[in-house]
């Protein structure tokens, strides 16, 4: 029972973070369109990815909030966080300009903080992983006494 409500827990979390992130790229689209096409890495799927990152967060969001897609979605999350956390890492490294194509308060924070808060949200996923198959591997408990076996005389 705290593993299911833990589990609800993180993923209702990852949740908000998809909805708000894809919300915020699509309400700023020209923005969010922008700074993807200024990106020496990305800059050559800028037309793709503008429209593939905020339709993959709300897939995983919708994967999230469906139980039977939950441990899928949680691999997804982890996935994708930490891709864009490596593509943060990566720019800092190579990169004197490096375009925020993130939105809304995202967009407002600094690098450091910025990795910080998605390696939060890459363990959190990790952790919604765990959760997910130890839950899915204990088997349901019973409750009635018409589940028991019957005894025979």
């Amino acid at each position: 029972m705290k593993k299911t409500f833990i589990v609800g827990i993180v993923s209702l979390l990852l949740i908000l973070l998809m909805v708000y992130a894809a919300l915020a790229k699509l309400n700023d689209y020209d923005n969010f369109r922008f700074g993807l096409g200024e990106s020496p890495i990305i800059a050559p799927f800028a037309g793709i990815l503008e429209w593939a990152v905020p339709a993959t967060e709300l897939l995983i969001a919708v994967m999230l909030s469906l139980p039977f897609l939950r441990l899928a979605g949680f691999y997804a999350s982890f996935v994708l966080m930490l891709l864009f956390t490596l593509y943060i890492i990566v720019m800092l490294s190579f990169y004197d300009d490096i375009p925020c194509s993130c939105g809304g308060v995202l967009e407002e924070m600094s690098w450091g903080v910025h990795i910080a808060f998605n390696l939060v949200f890459v363990l959190l996923s990790a952790w919604g992983i765990m959760l997910e198959k130890k839950r899915r591997r204990r088997p349901p408990i019973l409750h009635s006494s018409a589940a028991s076996p019957p005894v025979l005389n």
